[in-house]
């Protein structure tokens, strides 16, 4: 991209139409988010373009930073592509707001640039922790769902997977971030879970098994089939009550969590179970739980599932447990947004449409 950062978004502010012409992208009317509409939830999202060897990848860090970058992007050209990493993602702002990744502006004008940019195919976080919240209200959601393209983290990532999702319409990709699991890489098949994903060689039809030394197991068994939502518990229960909250009407629900103590998983189970957002799911998917003060075990911990007997039996929809994803080692990337059979004698879910084209 010849443009420079500064003319670019200077064309934003004023003369965007020229500029987007200029880049080859359709003048947009830009809403922001004050503006944004949530798109039909009880279908698929739409897919994304897929990503091909030697396309370049946007490295972004919309919450907190790293000293890493370089590394990240090491293996991203270790594995054929090519880097554009995106100012904030070098920037640590001082203390006290040393947990963020940049200024919120910064972060955001990075985040557009990356979906605008013809050059960039797909944008990767750089990793998690704080700061992805401040942004949901400052992007500008007709844009990026203007220019759809492949969004991959996790964690305080939750946060954008359900914004990009409902008010862009686009699948997002709950999967590994550069530094927290790809640098150095977790076990298999981590990485190549996610870029067969990103690359449509796993395509609709293609199951997701658990793997074998962490197999998932039935808490209700059964099959059910609906769009694939979720992610963080504690940050999908944070966007609660605003307009960026989950749409779990029909769906497969994800959830995961770090390391957590079992009064507020209890908690946070209870004040998703208020909000409404368990009463028309079609199907369970709960990750690998460790319960503060367990040893944590390949077998799902019996601390979380007597919780989870209580919290779901009741809905007498398929459960399934101990899935690994999120923040647990290995890390198998969802496609949200795709609607997948959820399958407890399988222990594995079934893609029932594509997440790339």
């Amino acid at each position: 991209m010849n443009t420079s950062r500064r003319e670019f978004f200077g064309a934003a502010s004023g003369g965007a139409a020229l500029m987007l012409a200029s880049l080859g992208l359709p003048a947009l009317a830009r809403e922001g988010a004050r503006g944004v509409q949530a798109h039909a939830a009880q279908g698929p999202h739409r897919p994304v373009p897929a990503l091909k060897a030697g396309d370049k990848v946007a490295i972004v860090a919309p919450s907190s930073p790293s000293s890493d970058v370089e590394k990240a992007a090491e293996w991203l050209r270790a594995h054929g592509f090519s880097v554009e990493i995106m100012p904030s993602a070098m920037e640590k702002l001082a203390p006290p707001f040393d947990y963020l990744a940049g200024t919120d502006s910064a972060r955001v004008d990075d985040i557009h640039y990356a979906f605008l940019s013809n050059e960039i195919k797909a944008v990767w976080c750089l990793r998690g922790g704080f700061g992805a919240t401040r942004l949901l209200d400052k992007l500008d959601y007709a844009l990026i769902g203007a220019n759809p393209k492949p969004f991959i983290g996790y964690s305080d990532i939750t946060a954008l997977h359900i914004a990009l999702q409902q008010h862009a319409g686009m699948v997002t990709f709950h999967g590994p971030m550069l530094v927290s699991d790809l640098v150095p890489e977790k076990l298999p098949p981590t990485a190549s879970l996610i870029l067969d994903l990103l690359s449509g060689r796993l395509s609709s039809g293609a199951w997701i098994p658990s793997p074998p030394m962490y197999p998932a197991a039935t808490l209700v068994d059964g099959t059910a089939q609906g769009r694939l939502v979720g992610g963080n518990l504690s940050l999908l229960c944070s966007t609660l009550g605003t307009p960026y909250e989950m749409d779990s009407t029909d769906a497969i629900l994800f959830i995961e969590d770090t390391e957590i103590a079992l009064p507020r998983l209890d908690r946070l189970l209870t004040q998703l179970r208020l909000a409404g957002k368990l009463r028309s799911i079609r199907g369970l998917l709960l990750g690998r739980f460790v319960i503060a003060g367990e040893t944590p075990a390949a077998t799902p911990s019996s601390m979380a599932n007597a919780l989870f007997n209580e919290f779901f039996l009741p809905l007498k929809i398929p459960v399934m447990v101990n899935w690994s994803s999120g923040h647990v080692d290995p890390n198998l990337a969802l496609p949200l947004g795709a609607t997948v059979l959820l399958d407890t004698a399988q222990g594995a879910i079934r893609l029932l449409s594509e997440a790339v084209v």
